[in-house]
């Protein structure tokens, strides 16, 4: 699994997931994940890459964003596949983090 972040216009920050999301890929980027979080206040967590998206996975991805909410701040979901869009349909965390497949849409969606 790889992470890399980009600032993007805005004050958006956009972290971009490579990989599987298991439990190997959760573990290689949970404190990179927590650091952004820490730091940003619209954070576009970009799921264009991630081929599985397993239940270690979608914790990597609840628990920082939730201290991004907590603290005022917005998170949206960027680009899913069809498995990984299905994965956060059935945990529900649809309903905490909204899920887009156009950029305009994700960025509008932070301001």
């Amino acid at each position: 699994m790889q992470i890399s972040t980009e600032e993007m216009a805005g004050g958006v920050t956009r972290v971009e997931l490579d990989g599987r999301m298991d439990i190997a890929g959760a573990a290689a980027v949970d404190m990179k994940m927590n650091l952004v979080a820490g730091s940003s206040k619209k954070l576009l967590i970009d799921l264009q890459k991630v081929t599985f998206l397993g239940s270690m996975g979608l914790s990597s991805i609840v628990f920082p964003s939730r201290a991004v909410l907590g603290r005022g701040g917005k998170v949206v979901l960027f680009g899913p596949n069809d498995m990984v869009e299905s994965v956060l349909k059935a945990s529900g965390i649809i309903n905490l983090l909204p899920v887009h497949h156009d950029l305009n849409a994700a960025l509008a969606a932070l301001q």
